[in-house]
This record gives structure tokens, sequence and C-alpha cells, in this order.
């Protein structure tokens, strides 16, 4: 029977080639690694323009949110379906798949005349996000479990150079060519990418033949009588099955209605009436979800999976780190290029500057962050990136007159956060059997991209709320409450992780289940 060990103490391999990554390793990783780096410029070259596109469209503050939360809307949703698909047809099948409408997504986006074109490209490109719990799944595979955090860490680098990328070259398009031209400039990269996964990645995972001894992959699912205590066989035997359309049309709903009651609740055009129903129609797929869920013989989220009090802290930790990354994104752009004195007065370039420090930061520490892991354990590294990410937060919060002083928070900012969602994501492999890391995974991610959603809908409530006229240009801007506002409420959420991941590391011993 495997013993119990806690997250700081992984205990030493059986032998020397059991820690060995292997070559083939490393260029799935790099493979995979650039896809992720692709996405993620796709995602991040559209932020300095955000400010352009609510101009040229004519649409509010609260409306502009729909740029990023319809793109994160859309990956989870899809994400634990890819995830499903990945269990049944292959890993390797479902990622060129996924990468195929990821290429039709940003090809339709280039071509965008109106903003509901726009809102419905960046929708097929989110779908493109489900691709990545299903890609750490085939590099879990190949890596050995004391290496397993350097492969989280430097897979999750490349969300920082995706984003350095966009950023930096991003900017640079839309001041001289217009941001339509950002979805031009990835389009033959991301179709040789496709054919080089076709040809160069391979899924060594064979579920039917993976034997995993039940006393392996026991979870602590809160029960505190050992009668009471179920398996994850148990728990999770029926995930193999169909796809639980029901349950994703249900979450569909429930997400976007909450989020349209989030988007709309200050804009004038917008009657109570229309709200009521939004929140209504929010509630009631909220319970069905639940309902079908519990039901369904295989769910698209396993509610009892979830009641394992480390994924479930984890997850929560990690949601927020979501959330408070994607206000902080949906918010700067328009406080740098708002004029004086609302904003800086700033061009798209000094934009693109302000913000890179976070990206640049983010690419330098993930990577160091595996290895801190993999030396520490998952507690004290996901505590400590907690604690940097607060202090970050809240002085942002007090310290945001200038490029300088945001470039100086944010740089902050990203070091905790790598610590803390490097950290956050090992809890959950460590604490999840090889053989079922797709659907943990894949609802780990969608509770994230959930959270993300939920940031520039929160951001777009308070600069919507918050508005003065200026008579120069005959324009309404965020006044400068509006941003005290969301770097405040920003930083009291960071206080959250802090509380629970010192309650995963005091309260939660983890059991080896690899």
């Amino acid at each position: 029977m495997t013993q119990p060990q806690d997250g700081n103490n992984r205990g030493k391999p059986s032998s020397a080639s059991e820690q060995k990554v292997s070559r083939k390793a490393w260029m799935t990783l790099a493979i995979l690694g650039l896809a992720l780096l692709i996405a993620m410029y796709g995602e991040t070259m559209l932020l300095p323009a955000i400010p352009d596109i609510i101009k040229e469209f004519k649409i509010s503050y609260n409306t502009s949110s729909w740029i990023l939360s319809a793109y994160l809307i859309s990956g989870a949703v899809a994400t634990p379906v890819g995830g499903k698909l990945s269990d049944i047809y292959g890993r390797k099948k479902m990622v060129i798949t996924i990468m195929i409408i990821y290429i039709i997504g940003i090809s339709l986006g280039a071509l965008s005349s109106n903003f509901t074109f726009l809102v419905v490209a960046r929708v097929i490109q989110g779908i493109g996000i489900s691709m990545f719990p299903i890609a750490f799944g085939i590099i879990r595979d190949q890596f050995p479990k004391e290496k397993l955090a350097i492969g989280v860490g430097v897979f999750s680098s490349m969300f920082a150079a995706g984003s350095v990328v966009g950023l930096a070259i991003g900017a640079n398009i839309i001041e001289n060519f217009g941001w339509r031209t950002t979805f031009f400039s990835i389009v033959f990269v991301a179709i040789g990418l496709w054919f080089i996964i076709r040809r160069y990645i391979h899924d060594i995972q064979d579920s039917e033949n993976m034997i995993i001894p039940e006393t392996d992959i026991s979870l602590d699912t809160g029960y505190k009588n050992t009668g009471e205590r179920k398996t994850t066989s148990s728990i999770i035997k029926k995930n193999t099955g169909t796809i639980d359309v029901k349950g994703t049309i249900t979450l569909a709903v429930t997400i976007t209605s909450f989020l349209l009651v989030l988007s709309y609740s200050q804009t004038n055009t917008t009657e109570n009436s229309q709200i009521i129903l939004f929140l209504i129609l929010g509630t009631v797929s909220l319970v069905l979800f639940i309902i079908v869920e519990r039901r369904s013989d295989s769910p698209l989220v396993n509610l009892q999976l979830m009641t394992n009090r480390k994924i479930l802290s984890a997850n929560v930790i990690l949601v927020i780190a979501f959330l408070a990354m994607f206000t902080v994104f949906q918010t700067i752009p328009v406080l740098v290029r708002s004029p004086q004195p609302l904003g800086f007065g700033e061009s798209v370039i000094t934009t693109a500057k302000i913000q890179l420090p976070f990206m640049i930061v983010f690419l330098l520490f993930a990577p160091s962050s595996g290895f801190i892991v993999s030396k520490l354990g998952n507690v004290k590294p996901t505590i400590i990136g907690s604690i940097v990410s607060a202090i970050g937060f809240f002085s942002l919060f007090i310290y945001h007159s200038s490029g300088f002083l945001v470039a100086t928070n944010l740089a902050i900012i990203a070091g905790g956060l790598s610590l803390m969602q490097v950290g956050g994501f090992d809890i959950v492999l460590q604490s999840t059997p090889r053989k079922y890391s797709g659907i943990s995974l894949g609802m780990t991610v969608l509770f994230n991209l959930i959270g993300g959603s939920v940031g520039p809908a929160v951001a777009g409530i308070f600069m919507q709320a918050n508005q003065v006229l200026v008579p120069g240009v005959m324009r309404s801007f965020p006044s400068p409450d509006s941003y005290n506002l969301i770097f405040f409420t920003v930083a009291l959420i960071s206080l959250v992780p802090i509380a629970l991941s010192i309650f995963i590391g005091k309260k939660l011993p983890l059991l080896n289940t690899y």
C-alpha cells in the first residue's frame, strides 16, 4: 500500500533513471509549449487595442469586457468537453482538431466588421484553450514525478512568453496597421505548428491497459469515518462515457447569463427587466446544471471529485489568480490611454511597455517556480506566492499615478502569481491519479477560465459606473475613482489565497497518487 506523503516532502526516487527526462519529453514540451505561446499571443495582442475597439464600434466599457470574456467563456465550456473527447478518441487527435478550430477563429477575427462578428470570432478562437489541459496530460505522461513541476513551470512560462510577444509585436502592428492585422500575423504560424504537432507529438497514454491499484488512487473526499471514505475509482468510474451535452448547454447558459447581468448592470440602454431576466435565467440554469451533473452517467464536472478539499482549495486559489489577473488586463489599457487628467494619455506602444514587465517577470519566474516547487514541495511556494501577489495588488491600489509605478507593481504581482499558479497546479496534479488527470485538469482549467471571464466584467462595471465627460474630445472616460475601486477590490480578493494555502499546508496532507 502506498504511504501518505506531505506535499513538501515527496520522498526520494527509486532510481536515477526515473528522474531523467528523455529527449522526446523535452521535444514534446517544446512543441506544446509553442502552441500555448501562439494562443497567448493571440490573446494579449488585442489588449493595447481595447480603447480603439471601444471607439470604433461605439460600445460601452461594460460591453468591451466581452473582448476577453467571450474568449474565456468559450474556453471554459470547451475545456471539459475537450478533455472528455480526448479520453474517448485520444489526446493527440483532439489537440490537432482543436488547433484547426483555433485557426478558423483567428482568421475570422481579422475580418470583423462589427463588434458582434468580433465576439463570435473570439468565441471560436477561445475553443483553442481546451487543448491545454490535454497537452498537460501528454506532458505529464512523459515526465517523471520528481521533474514534473519543472515541466509544468516551463510549460506555464510559455503563457508569459506568448504575452510578451503579443504585447511587443501586437502593439507595433496596431500602431502601424490597425488591430485587425494582428490576427493575420499568426494565422500561418499556427498552420505550420499544426503540421509539426501532427508529425512529432506522440501520446503514450493507453487507458485501457493502464492498471492502477485501488489503494493507490484513493482520495480524501472529506468523509471522517473510514467506512465512508470513497476511492477515485468509485467516484469517477462513469466519466468515460458519452459527452454531457445537457451539462455543457446549462453551464454555457449559466456563465453567459450571470456575465450579462454584470456587463449590463451599469448600462443606461438596458432596462431593469432585462437584467432581472438574465439573473433568473442564470439562477435556473445553475440549478439545472447541478441536477444534470448529479444524474449524469458521464458528468461534465464531477461534483464528488471536487469534494476533495485539497483539490477544491487549490482550484479556488487558481480561480482568484485568474480573476485578478484578467481584471487588471482589462483595466490597464484604458487607464494608460485615457486622456489626462483621467488617465496617462499615452499611445498604444506605451501601453504595451507598461504591461510588459508583468509578462517578462512571469516569463522569468515561471520556470524558476517549477524548480522551486520540485525542491520545496507545492505548499510553501503557493503560500509565498500568495503573499507576494497580495502585496503587489495593495501597492497597485495605493500607487498607480504613473506608468512607472504601475509597471513596477505589475512586476511584483507577476512574481507572486507565477509561484502561486505553478504551486496550485502542482497540488492538483499530485492529488489526482494519472489515469484521471484529464478529467481533473479539465475541471481545474474550467473553473480558472470562469474566474478569468468574470474579471473583465468586474472592471467594466466600475469603469462604466464612474465616468467623466472630457469636453475637448466630447467623450466620457472612467474617473480616477473607478481605478481605485477596481484595484482595491482585487487587493481584498487577493487575501483569500493566503488563507487557503496555509489551510492546505496545515490541515490536508497529500496522498501519493501518482
